[in-house]
């Protein structure tokens, strides 16, 4: 059985996806933290158990009759994260899994600016000590991260946020369907992948001149200083770690970190992917 986690997620979800319309639903499971939001996945016949990251011992029902497993990175911030991909990590082996993909990220590094991708390097260097295959999928950074900061561009014209980099904004559809190949066997990913990312990486000022061509307006790109930024953002109602977290992002950004791109998810899914100029339409076009 193939056993996805995550699989009510926005990534897990679209991976599941992609996987059934590659093998019979009766080789599909997932894991989910409530069985009770993927009831639509029981009804298209995928065996649906309730596992959870932080309660390893829930995993071991989850798991079981497990020929591959995927793990969807744990939606965790903080300490937590790294220990709850570890277990997750653990469960997969322990339950016969003869191979185990793992969602990781372009900027792996123990050495980042961006907390997430330490842990995904912890994740990845336990992850190749468990001496089972394995595949570790080094996705490019979300483009629907996008959505977080055009709400106000559009209403006032302005893009403010703070100094950033080039980013290699890839959509969740070409990395579900990279994930999918992984998990099936179908293609060549294996070990710690190369970057899968979009074709172009673009700086926010390049987004702006983007989402001008979109809506048929005029989006300013603004700079502003870290401090000024966090101050506004936690005046306007975010909490103080999420701010202090985003404002990682950007700095991480800003010092080159996801500024790579690489062919390989293209060659992978047979197709160019999804550009930034798409995947804002779609954000637009749902607002």
């Amino acid at each position: 059985m193939l056993i996805v986690t995550g699989a009510t997620g926005h990534l897990g979800s679209l991976i599941v996806d992609r996987l059934l319309e590659r093998v019979p639903a009766d080789r599909v499971g997932v894991s989910v933290r409530n069985a009770g939001g993927a009831a639509g996945l029981t009804r298209r016949g995928v065996r649906v158990r309730e596992g959870d990251f932080t309660d390893p011992g829930t995993l071991k029902h989850a798991f079981e009759g497990a020929e591959r497993v995927l793990v969807v990175s744990a939606a965790i911030r903080g300490a937590g994260a790294a220990a709850a991909n570890r277990a997750a990590v653990d469960a997969a082996r322990e339950a016969g899994a003869r191979h185990i993909v793992y969602t990781s990220h372009q900027a792996a590094s123990s050495a980042s600016l961006f907390p997430p991708q330490r842990v995904h390097a912890a994740t990845e260097e336990h992850l190749m000590r468990q001496g089972v295959p394995c595949t570790a999928l080094r996705n490019g950074f979300y483009a629907s991260t996008l959505g977080y900061y055009i709400g106000s561009a559009l209403e006032t014209g302005t893009l403010a946020v703070p100094q950033d980099g080039p980013v290699s904004w890839t959509a969740h559809e070409d990395l579900a369907e990279a994930a999918a190949i992984a998990l099936t066997g179908d293609g060549a990913l294996d070990g710690v992948t190369p970057p899968l990312t979009a074709a172009h990486a673009l700086d926010f000022a390049e987004v702006a001149g983007v989402l001008g061509r979109v809506t048929g307006r005029t989006v300013t790109r603004v700079v502003v200083d870290d401090d000024e930024w966090m101050s506004a953002a936690v005046a306007g109602g975010m909490p103080r770690a999420a701010a202090e977290f985003t404002l990682a992002m950007f700095a991480a950004s800003r010092n080159g970190e996801f500024a790579v791109t690489d062919p390989t998810l293209e060659t992978v899914i047979g197709r160019p992917a999804r550009t930034v100029h798409e995947v804002l339409g779609d954000l637009v076009r749902s607002r």
